[in-house]
C-alpha cells in the first residue's frame, strides 16, 4: 500500500469514518461511539489497584527520552517544563517524565537525564516535586481532591549498544556481537573492548539500585527496570551467545533483572517495581518479527516465559508493553504518518538514510499490533496490571480506542507520551466531558523525534509556543525540507 493511499487521521471527521477506514484495512479493535466522562461512568474513571495502592483513573502518562539535560546529567529548566506537563495532565500514573541512565557512559545522548552523585541530594526532589505539585495543582483546578492517590515512577536506563554520551562519538556497550546491529553503530565485529564485561555488569547493577535509594528518598514510589527498545537490559535478554554469568540459558540472561530486584528491595522496602518491555521485535533478517501488513500474533513463547517470571516469580508491580526499537523499526515501535529524519537498517547490514522514510504499512497496522499483542499478555496473566503503548496515532479517536480498550479488557491503562506535549489537556478534558480541541491533538510530525536525531533539544516545535519560537524551529525546518 502506498503511502499516497494512507488516510490522514485527521481527514476522518466522524468516527463512523474511522472506524469504517479501520475495516477497510482489514482491522478490528473497538471503537466506542462516546467519550463518557467521569459522571457519566467512563471506564477510564474506574479505580486500577496497583499493590497498595488505588488509582482513580486508567490513564498514564509514558516516560519519554529527553535532549535537554544539563551537560552533567541533571535537570534543566526545560526538562523540569516537560515534567510539569505530564504532572498536570491529569493521569493518575506517570510512568516518569523521560528515561534517566543510571551511569555516564550509559547516556543516549550528551544531554540525557543521567545521575549525577554531585547532585543526587537534590535532583530527584527536584523531579519529583515539579511533577507532584503541577498534579496536585491540576486536581484542585478541577475542584477535586489534590491528595488523592496517584503513583509517580522514574525510568531506569543503560543506553547499552546506543550509548552516546559524548558530542559527534558513539560510544557503544554491548551485550554480545550481532552482524547487523554492530552495523548500525559501526562496530568492527572483531572489537571486543565494546562489549561489556560480567564485572562492569556487577557494576551497573550496583547503580540501578544506587539511583533507585535516591529516587525512593526524593519519594518517588516506583522505578522501571526498562527492558525495552534495544537498550542494554533488553539485548542482554536476547544474549544467547554470551558466555559467562549473564548469556546463554534464560536463568542467566534475567540474572541481571533478578539481582537489580533484589537489590532495590533490600534497600528501598516498599518500593514497588515496574518494567517496560518490548514484547516483540523487527530485526530485519530475523525471525523474530513484527510482520508489516499484518496483525498477527508476534509473541514468541519465550517472551510469554519472561512475563510469566516476571509476574509470577518476580512479582513485578506493573508491566508497561511495548514493541521493537526506534532505532532500526521505528514504524514498528511509534507509529507515525510523517516518520522522522533518520535512518534505516538494511538486511544486508548497510544504512539507508533517505530524507524522508515512507512507512511501509499504514500506521495504524502498529497501533493494532501492539493493542492486539498486549491483549494476548493481559488474557494470560490478568492479575500484572498492565498499561498499553502506540495510542498517540489514533489522534482525535486515541478517547475512544482507549475507553473501548478498557471495558473490553484488552489493557487495565492506556498510555501516551508525544501527545502530552500537544495536547496536555486531553486526558482531563475527556474525564471532563469536554469537547476535545481538534487544533492541539498531536498529529504525529515526528519533531519531536527529528529534532533529537539532529542534535536539538526534544518538543513539539509545530504546536508548543516554547519550542515554536526557539532558534532551533527555523533549523529544524530546514533540515526536514532539505
Amino acid at each position: 500500500m502506498e503511502k499516497s493511499a494512507y488516510r490522514r487521521i485527521g481527514s476522518l471527521r466522524t468516527r463512523d469514518e474511522f472506524v469504517n477506514y479501520l475495516h477497510s484495512l482489514g482491522l478490528e479493535i473497538p471503537v466506542d461511539e462516546k467519550i463518557l466522562s467521569e459522571a457519566e461512568g467512563s471506564p477510564m474513571a474506574q479505580p486500577l489497584k496497583i499493590g497498595k495502592f488505588t488509582l482513580p483513573n486508567r490513564w498514564t502518562t509514558q516516560a519519554m527520552e529527553g535532549w535537554d539535560a544539563n551537560d552533567d546529567g541533571s535537570p534543566s529548566d526545560l526538562l523540569l517544563n516537560r515534567w510539569k506537563k505530564f504532572g498536570d495532565s491529569g493521569a493518575s500514573l506517570i510512568w516518569g517524565g523521560e528515561a534517566c541512565a543510571v551511569q555516564f557512559d550509559g547516556r543516549s545522548n550528551p544531554r540525557q537525564l543521567c545521575h549525577c552523585e554531585e547532585k543526587a541530594d537534590s535532583m530527584y526532589h527536584e523531579l519529583f516535586e515539579t511533577v507532584t505539585g503541577a498534579h496536585r495543582a491540576r486536581l484542585q483546578k478541577e475542584g477535586k481532591d489534590p491528595d488523592e492517590t496517584f503513583l509517580v515512577g522514574l525510568q531506569l536506563t543503560h543506553s547499552g549498544r546506543f550509548s552516546n554520551p559524548y558530542w559527534g562519538k558513539s560510544s557503544p556497550r554491548i551485550a554480545f556481537h550481532h552482524k547487523m546491529l554492530d552495523a548500525r553503530v559501526k562496530i568492527d565485529p572483531s572489537d571486543d573492548s565494546c562489549v561489556v564485561t560480567d564485572g562492569e555488569i556487577r557494576q551497573m547493577i550496583e547503580n540501578y539500585v544506587k539511583v533507585a535509594k535516591c529516587a525512593w528518598d526524593a519519594g518517588f514510589h516506583f522505578v522501571d527496570v526498562k527492558h525495552c527498545h534495544g537498550y542494554f537490559l533488553y539485548e542482554l535478554m536476547r544474549a544467547v551467545d554470551r558466555p559467562g554469568d549473564y548469556g546463554g540459558p534464560l536463568e542467566n540472561r534475567l540474572r541481571f533483572f533478578r539481582e537489580v530486584v533484589d537489590g532495590i528491595r533490600t534497600e528501598c522496602p516498599g518500593m514497588m517495581i515496574g518494567v517496560r518491555l518490548s514484547i516483540y521485535d523487527s530485526i530485519p533478517g530475523e525471525e523474530t518479527k513484527a510482520k508489516f501488513g499484518t496483525i498477527a500474533n508476534c509473541l514468541e513463547d519465550e517472551m510469554i516465559e519472561i512475563v510469566r517470571i516476571m509476574a509470577e516469580e518476580v512479582k513485578i508491580d506493573l508491566l508497561n508493553v511495548t514493541a521493537a526499537t526506534p532505532y532500526y523499526s521505528v514504524y514498528a515501535q511509534r507509529p507515525s504518518f510523517t516518520p522522522a529524519v533518520e535512518a534505516v537498517l538494511q538486511p544486508d547490514g548497510s544504512m539507508k538514510i533517505p530524507p524522508r522514510i515512507d512507512p511501509p504499512e499504514d500506521p495504524l497496522f502498529g497501533c493494532v499490533r501492539q493493542m492486539v499483542n498486549a491483549r494476548e499478555l493481559k488474557k494470560r496473566f490478568p492479575n500484572l496490571p498492565m498499561i498499553g503503548s502506540a495510542y498517540t496515532y489514533f489522534q482525535d479517536y486515541l478517547p475512544h480506542v482507549a475507553q473501548a480498550a478498557v471495558r473490553n479488557g484488552w489493557i487495565d491503562s492506556v498510555g501516551i507520551g508525544r501527545m502530552v506535549l500537544t495536547y496536555g489537556d486531553l486526558i482531563a478534558d475527556s474525564l471532563a466531558g469536554r469537547e476535545l480541541n481538534r487544533c492541539r491533538v498531536c498529529r504525529t510530525f515526528s519533531d519531536c523525534t527529528t529534532a533529537p536525531r539532529n542534535g536539538m533539544v526534544s518538543g513539539c516545535y509545530p504546536l508548543d509556543c516554547d519550542y515554536k519560537n526557539r532558534t532551533e524551529a527555523l533549523k529544524l525546518k530546514k533540515l526536514k525540507k532539505r
